[in-house]
C-alpha cells in the first residue's frame, strides 16, 4: 500500500461532520494552547478496499493535535481520524503506511502518534461478543485486538491504548424520521419524562456567552455529583468564542438551558458540524430533578438540529452496555431511551515511534490521576 500525505493549511481542511477533524477544532484547541498541523492523504482505491480493482485514488485529509508531555515528549493525537475507513482486512495496513509517511512531518521529539478511531469495532457484528439479551460484551483482551489489526503489517507496531479519550460508544438518532416517529421510538418512559417536563413548565431557551456562568455553576454541581474531573470554565469559553467561519470546515455551537420559572435546571452545549449535530457537553442541577429538565432539553435539542437540516445526532459518550457497575451507566440508560441506535468504536490505537521513550510514556500515562481502564 502507497499512502502519501502533504502538508496543508489547516484552515482548509475538508468539511465534514467529524467536528473533531475541523478548523474549528483546531483553532478551539489554539486557544487552549494545543498546537495543530493538517495533511493531504491520498491512496489508491484498490489498496484500501479488497473488492476493488479501481486505480482512482481517495484523496481526503487529516488533523493532528500535538500535546506536550512533560519537557521532552510530544504525542500526536488525531481525534477521530483519520475519516478514511479500509475494508477490515486492510486497516491495520493502512495506519503503519499513513504513520510512516506522516513521520517525517512530526516534531523530532514525537514519541507517539494516537489514532482515536472513529471506526466501528471489528468485532461490533460479530453475534459472539454479545450475550444472550442482545447487549454488547465487549472486544476480545488487547492483546487479541492487537494480533488482529496488525495482522500484515511490516511491523506490528500498532498497540491498543490503555485508555480512550473521546468516547468510544455512542448513540446516533436518525433525524431523517419526522417529529411524530422519534418520539414513537423513545421508550416509553423517557417519552413521558420529555411530555411531564414540558407539562410542568420547562422552557429550553438558547443563549449565549454572557450565561456561560450559569453553565459553569451546573456543570460544577454535575462533576462534584458524579465525582468527575472539572474543566476550568477558560476551557468551555473558549468552545463558545471560536469562529472558524472563514474556513472550509467550520461548526456552529449553540448554549441551551433548560429553566423552571428562570431557574437553570439543566443546559448544555449542541454542535452543529455538516450534517451531524452532537451533545458536546451537559449539566444539571442537584435540585429539583423531578422537573425531568434533561428531557426537555435534549428533545429540544434534536427538534433544533432538525431544522438546522442535519440527518443524524449524536449523544456522544455511553457505557457500552447496561452494566450498572460502568460510571457511565446512567447514561447509557438516559440516553439509550431516545431510541437511537449503539454505535462502539475502535478506540485509541498508538503507533510508536521511539519505543523506549514509547515504554516510559505508557507507564507515566498509568500513574497519571487521569488514567482509567476503557
Amino acid at each position: 500500500m502507497n499512502v502519501q500525505v502533504k502538508n496543508k493549511i489547516v484552515s482548509n481542511i475538508n468539511k465534514t461532520s467529524i467536528l473533531q477533524q475541523t478548523a474549528f477544532w483546531s483553532r478551539v484547541k489554539q486557544k487552549q494552547g494545543i498546537k495543530s498541523k493538517a495533511f493531504d492523504i491520498k491512496v489508491r482505491v484498490s489498496d484500501l478496499y479488497v473488492t476493488s480493482n479501481s486505480k482512482n485514488n481517495v484523496v481526503d485529509d487529516i488533523l493532528i493535535l500535538f500535546q506536550n508531555v512533560g519537557d521532552d515528549y510530544v504525542v500526536g493525537y488525531i481525534p477521530y481520524g483519520p475519516t478514511i475507513k479500509p475494508s477490515a482486512e486492510n486497516q491495520g495496513v493502512f495506519l503503519e503506511e499513513l504513520s510512516e509517511a506522516l513521520r517525517p512531518y512530526l516534531p523530532a521529539n514525537c514519541v507517539l502518534l494516537r489514532y482515536d478511531l472513529l471506526w466501528e469495532s471489528l468485532w461490533a457484528n460479530d453475534e459472539s461478543y454479545y450475550d444472550e439479551n442482545g447487549n454488547w460484551i465487549g472486544p476480545p483482551k488487547k492483546t487479541n485486538q492487537e494480533i488482529r489489526l496488525n495482522f500484515d503489517t511490516q511491523n506490528w507496531n500498532l498497540k491498543k491504548a490503555n485508555t480512550n479519550i473521546l468516547p468510544s460508544d455512542t448513540v446516533f438518532i436518525d433525524l431523517k424520521k419526522d417529529e411524530n416517529n422519534l418520539l414513537k421510538q423513545m421508550k416509553p418512559k423517557t417519552r413521558y419524562n420529555v411530555r411531564l417536563s414540558l407539562r410542568k413548565g420547562v422552557r429550553v431557551r438558547r443563549t449565549d456567552i454572557n450565561d456561560l456562568v450559569v453553565w459553569y455553576n451546573l456543570y460544577r454541581e454535575t462533576c462534584a455529583r458524579n465525582e468527575i474531573c472539572l474543566h476550568d470554565i477558560e476551557y468551555f469559553k473558549a468552545v463558545l468564542e471560536t469562529n472558524a467561519m472563514n474556513s472550509s470546515s467550520s461548526a456552529e455551537v449553540e448554549l441551551l438551558i433548560a429553566e423552571l420559572d428562570k431557574r437553570p435546571l439543566a443546559a448544555m452545549f449542541l454542535v452543529f458540524s455538516g450534517k451531524r449535530a452532537a451533545y458536546l457537553y451537559g449539566a444539571s442541577s442537584s435540585t429539583n430533578r423531578h422537573y425531568m429538565a434533561t428531557y426537555a432539553l435534549q428533545w429540544d435539542a434534536i427538534k433544533r438540529a432538525k431544522k438546522n437540516a442535519c440527518t443524524e445526532y449524536d449523544m456522544f459518550g455511553v457505557a457500552p452496555r447496561p452494566n450498572p457497575a460502568h460510571p457511565m451507566y446512567g447514561l447509557y440508560r438516559f440516553k439509550v431511551g431516545f431510541g437511537g441506535n449503539l454505535f462502539h468504536r475502535m478506540g485509541c490505537w498508538d503507533y510508536p515511534l521511539d519505543p523506549d521513550k514509547y515504554k516510559a510514556y505508557v507507564i507515566s500515562e498509568m500513574k497519571s490521576k487521569g488514567y482509567h481502564l476503557s
